[in-house]
């Protein structure tokens, strides 16, 4: 395996201004010079950025010249979208909704709202 830093990134000039300003996933992949699977990163999409994000939030860029920044960069959109490709979302459970959701146990029925008697026979404040 190669070190990113020995491919670099097709244009890292201000590669973390740039990427402040990308607005999808697959801008991203086409800026970093990451090669993807269209199928499957539209299947987790939302995952590999937040993973990216976890990761470019343990790390401090902006210190660092614009084509190490970059191959920094390019490695942790890598390393997410690896993680992504060979599990679904659904298995590893990055979001809080789905952290918070039991596989082995049923959803809960909506409980009914519920009004006492007292409460819907009580007159109404005109103030």
């Amino acid at each position: 395996m190669s070190c990113p830093i020995d491919r670099p990134v097709p244009d890292a000039a201000d590669i973390l201004e740039r990427m402040r300003r990308l607005s999808s996933a697959e801008d991203f992949f086409d800026v970093l010079g990451v090669r993807f699977e269209p199928e499957r990163l539209a299947v987790c999409r939302l995952h590999v950025m937040k993973r990216m994000g976890e990761m470019l939030a343990g790390d401090d860029l902006e210190d660092l010249p614009d084509a190490v920044a970059a191959a920094r960069a390019r490695s942790m959109l890598e390393r997410a979208y690896r993680e992504f490709s060979g599990a679904s979302p659904l298995e590893k459970r990055l979001f809080k909704v789905l952290k918070d959701r039991d596989p082995a146990r049923p959803a809960a029925p909506p409980r009914r709202p519920f009004v006492s008697l007292g409460d819907a026979l009580r007159p109404i404040d005109g103030g």
